[in-house]
């Protein structure tokens, strides 16, 4: 039995709502494909050249920051040269983290999407299995007296299956979100991270003999 002969048979037995889980099944899967295509175009994680920069950047070697800066094809590059170019600019911060939040934004598009699949996926293949059991049934009470408990169980069978196909599309749609937040919440905080860098970057910071020592209380010294 080929693919599409065993996918035709699953419609056949779970009716449109098996229909609706498959099509939400192939749409989820566009995302998840778009989505890490995005990822890794944007360079997502891979943020080496854009570390060493703000490394550079840290220590003041400010040429060495640029130089490496420009290899970068991070998509917090842009906003980081900004930053290296006017660190003293008014409200330059707060810009800029709106800026990063932007781009965080759209890093996160198609996250809803995602979620409401994996929320609504197990409802619908519940939602066929009731609606199964209540034809099942029906069909018992359409029998009378001759009741064939074969007729029952092959009711059950066939409403199970659609919530079946509701977890095998909730399941893996649920992993894959939480595999993609888990990316954008480190990025948010690397994102964060690298804006501080630069406008306050530790060669400005007091060393640690300028920093007053706090008075010992007696008895502990």
């Amino acid at each position: 039995m080929s693919f599409f002969d065993a996918l035709r048979e699953i419609l056949a037995l779970g009716g449109p709502v098996v229909a609706i889980l498959i099509t939400m099944s192939v749409v989820t899967l566009a995302v998840t494909l778009y989505k890490i295509w995005q990822f890794t175009a944007s360079g997502v994680g891979r943020h080496r050249v854009l570390s060493e920069a703000l490394a550079a950047w840290d220590a003041g070697d400010e040429h060495k920051a640029r130089a490496r800066l420009a290899k970068s094809r991070s998509y917090l590059a842009p906003l980081v040269g900004v930053a290296m170019d006017a660190p003293d600019a008014p409200g330059l911060d707060q810009r800029l983290d709106a800026e990063a939040g932007l781009a965080l934004a759209g890093l996160e598009r198609g996250f809803r999407f995602l979620d409401t699949v994996a929320q609504i996926a197990p409802l619908l293949g519940l939602f066929g299995t009731v609606l199964g059991m209540i034809e099942a049934f029906q069909s018992l009470q359409g029998a009378g007296s001759s009741v064939d408990p074969s007729l029952l169980a092959g009711g059950i069978w066939v409403a199970l299956v659609t919530t079946a196909v509701g977890l095998a599309v909730a399941m893996p749609t649920s992993m894959v979100l939480s595999w993609f937040e888990s990316r954008t919440a480190r990025e948010r905080v690397f994102a964060d991270k690298a804006l501080r860098t630069v406008l306050v970057p530790g060669q400005a910071l007091p060393l640690a003999d300028d920093i007053p020592t706090a008075a010992v209380a007696p008895g502990h010294a």
